[in-house]
């Protein structure tokens, strides 16, 4: 394997969508997430991804959305965006609009529901990989699509000079190690209850849910352990479980995060589009108190 490169950053939120109590996008709560997200830590954003509620965002919002963040963060930080979706013109579409919107790369999800043979997933990541000179994530998550992408997949993918990294929310440690060992894709954690162990076996950051509330403390984890300090790593890592825990597992991650950021001032309501519901009177109190125990209820973290 060449030397790693990093093509984004080491530390990117998978972005929610503020939306306003009318159910629009709120373009102005979405430029001060933005911003706050880099001020505390995360060099790149991913930005209508599964957190971002991608799924309920026509192609306009969409791209709105994806001009909103560029624009705002500039040169601060890499825009990473999700064009996946389970038809391969739509993701091509959205592929070209998203480079046109000033964006530094794409994020591509297994084709969902259609349940696609192995030659299908790689034609579809091979066909939007052709479609601009934008670096490719691809996305491998089969709790949510089906799918799991085969190893030969992976190694066969990455061969295409604009396919170089993997999100990595399988939970398959030891084919990841194996894609790692073999191929020059560049793996990010996309699980946050695995973000050390994919660390320790040589991914190259995270694409975090939970780093929305805890940008810095996720920087320190993600730089102790690229740097070797597993130690200092495994501290920072015990120090976050009980906030993953409270997001993660309570109900579905975008609900609870959003939750989190209402309390702490991040964007102005919890507000989700259906059919994701808001985050129940006990669930909100559940994520305050393991914010209130790690010190995290202010914005300014």
């Amino acid at each position: 394997m060449s030397d790693i490169s990093v093509p984004w950053g080491r530390v990117m939120p998978a972005m929610v969508t503020p939306f306003r109590s009318d159910g629009a996008v709120d373009l102005v709560a979405v430029a001060a997430l933005a911003d706050h997200l880099v001020d505390t830590g995360h060099d790149g954003i991913v930005v209508a991804g599964t957190t971002g509620e991608a799924p309920t965002l026509s192609d306009d919002e969409h791209i709105e959305l994806v001009r909103e963040v560029v624009r705002t963060i500039g040169s601060r930080a890499k825009v990473v965006v999700g064009v996946g979706n389970n038809d391969t013109r739509h993701t091509v579409e959205l592929a070209v609009r998203a480079a046109s919107a000033g964006a530094d790369g794409v994020l591509v999800v297994t084709p969902y529901y259609n349940k696609p043979p192995q030659a299908g997933v790689l034609a579809h990541f091979r066909t939007v990989a052709d479609a601009t000179e934008l670096p490719v994530m691809l996305y491998d998550i089969p709790g949510r699509t089906g799918t799991k992408i085969a190893p030969d997949t992976l190694r066969r993918a990455a061969e295409h000079r604009n396919i170089v990294a993997l999100k990595e929310a399988s939970g398959a440690l030891f084919a990841g190690a194996e894609t790692i060992r073999d191929t020059d894709l560049v793996v990010y954690s996309g699980d946050d209850a695995l973000n050390l162990p994919w660390l320790a076996l040589g991914a190259v950051g995270i694409v975090s849910v939970v780093s929305h509330l805890a940008g810095r403390r996720f920087a320190d984890l993600v730089t102790s352990a690229v740097k070797g300090d597993l130690e200092h790593a495994r501290s920072v890592n015990a120090g976050l479980l009980a906030l993953i825990d409270a997001v993660m597992n309570r109900t579905q991650g975008a609900i609870m995060v959003k939750a989190a950021l209402a309390l702490q001032g991040a964007i102005p309501n919890p507000r989700v589009r259906s059919p994701l519901v808001e985050a129940t009177p006990e669930q909100t109190a559940d994520v305050r108190q393991a914010l209130l125990a790690a010190d995290l209820l202010g914005v300014a973290r």
